[in-house]
């Protein structure tokens, strides 16, 4: 009994360590959070604006907007990415598993996005993608979660309570064109906002 008994006391240390690093370690990769909500919100505003009718296009306007700000946002991760590499504290526990998390999310919409649109495809019905967003904001949720809990800064923690609620209340206007709409307003709020916040706490010979 002695062995597990001082693998559990390590393990318990470890994760006090853990959480005591998290509490003092800046946490990085604001700016590409920040740029998520920035770059995927816009694209919203403007897939509303052309479901609505407020903007007259072709149809292949809708992916291509949605291509379009794919694109930009890549860009932005793999220059941040890089600019972000070697700094202090970008290799600590904390930062690292956190940058798992938000990986993890990332390879999770994907994932999610051809597994609906496969969906959408075999079912005939285009509108099962109305349920995309609830279920990015539900992965956005855990992310901030994980963030929170990590680093001890409780208004990560009420991000991802938010990122939750809009998640389900968002669905209600799956079939309306208010949904990408509020979903903007989701993104900009809950990733966008935060985002902007982290790059101001870090310090200034990380950004």
């Amino acid at each position: 009994m002695t062995e597990p008994m001082q693998t559990l006391r390590d393990d318990i240390a470890f994760m006090r360590a853990l959480a005591e690093e998290g509490r003092s370690t800046p946490m990085l990769g604001g700016a590409i959070i920040a740029s998520a909500g920035g770059v995927f919100g816009l694209a919203s505003v403007a897939h509303w604006a052309l479901v609505a009718g407020i903007l007259r296009a072709s149809p292949w306007a809708l992916p291509m907007v949605w291509m379009a700000a794919f694109a930009v946002f890549m860009a932005v991760l793999f220059a941040v990415q890089a600019r972000m590499r070697g700094r202090p504290g970008s290799r600590s526990p904390v930062n690292r598993a956190i940058a798992a998390g938000w990986s993890g999310v990332g390879f999770a919409i994907f994932a999610i996005a051809l597994a609906l649109g496969v969906a959408a495809w075999r079912l005939g019905d285009g509108a099962v993608m109305g349920l995309f967003p609830s279920v990015i904001l539900a992965l956005y949720g855990a992310a901030w979660f994980l963030a929170g809990k990590m680093t001890g800064r409780g208004w990560m923690v009420g991000t991802a309570l938010g990122a939750f609620v809009f998640s389900v209340a968002i669905a209600f206007l799956i079939g309306r064109a208010e949904l990408f709409l509020a979903y903007a307003a989701a993104l900009f709020l809950l990733a966008g906002l935060p985002g902007v916040i982290l790059v101001r706490q870090e310090p200034s010979d990380l950004v």
